[in-house]
């Protein structure tokens, strides 16, 4: 049948791995950009059509966590809300300021010193301390995610990762809760980038629902096993994805198909 071919399989397949690797930690489009463009996609429709992905990813992802009882309304909206105004900043700001292979090396460099903090930071148990969202912290993360905004509607890259970074270590929030608002933080920041996307008709949604099918199903799997095992699967599954960014982003070439 021309409905159901290879390239929807491999797809289906790609998206799974991704939302997995996007729920746990982030950089799963490493994955699925590449793929969209190998199957004869422009690179802004690649770019447009992930966002498909992305976005009912993260629903399903909210929705596992949700149902292993970890909430996290309405401080990630309050999150989603100031990224997305971030975003937008950043959208407008563009690849003017930077040559595109100079900036993805320094932030390669802020990648690898991010992993050694990760390996050799004090473990601590957060489930010992007060999570710090309210107050003075909560306008901190208000600023900090406005300024991850911007980062993500200039480059994108990463995002996801950085959200994890600041809700931990200033908010002292878990590993596992900090996913379940990153997903609530992607939803509002991806919706915004889908309409400009739609508007200039930059999306296959044939291949963009295909790869939504794996995303989907990897993101409702890792919310639900995350949340069982805890915050040491989620660190050790993101040093090991910020490393691999890292790498993606000193050498271009390296992984491509």
């Amino acid at each position: 049948m021309d409905f159901i071919n290879y390239k929807h399989i491999l797809l289906i397949f790609v998206g799974f791995i991704a939302g997995i690797i996007n729920t746990i930690a982030g950089g799963g489009s490493l994955l699925t950009l590449p793929m969209l463009i190998f199957m004869g996609l422009p690179s802004s429709v690649a770019n447009g059509t992930n966002r498909i992905a992305i976005l009912i990813q993260n629903f399903f992802s909210t929705a596992g966590f949700k149902s292993k009882g970890i909430h996290t309304f309405p401080f990630s909206i309050w999150m989603g809300v100031s990224a997305l105004f971030g975003a937008i900043v950043g959208a407008y700001l563009g690849a003017i300021y930077f040559k595109d292979e100079i900036f993805n090396k320094i932030l390669a460099v802020v990648m690898v010193l991010i992993v050694v903090y990760m390996i050799f930071k004090p473990k601590t148990s957060f489930t010992k301390l007060q999570e710090r969202t309210k107050g003075n912290y909560f306008w901190i993360q208000i600023g900090t995610f406005f300024f991850i905004g911007i980062y993500g509607g200039f480059i994108q890259a990463g995002t996801g990762i950085f959200i994890i970074l600041a809700l931990n270590s200033i908010g002292h929030i878990s590993l596992v809760k900090t996913n379940a608002i990153k997903a609530v933080v992607v939803i509002l920041y991806t919706l915004s980038a889908l309409v400009i996307y739609a508007y200039n008709d930059k999306i296959d949604y044939m291949m963009g629902l295909t790869l939504a099918i794996g995303n989907a199903s990897g993101a409702w799997l890792a919310s639900r096993y995350s949340v069982k095992k805890g915050d040491g699967l989620v660190r050790w599954f993101l040093i090991i994805m910020v490393s691999f960014m890292a790498l993606k982003l000193w050498m271009p070439n390296l992984f491509t198909f």
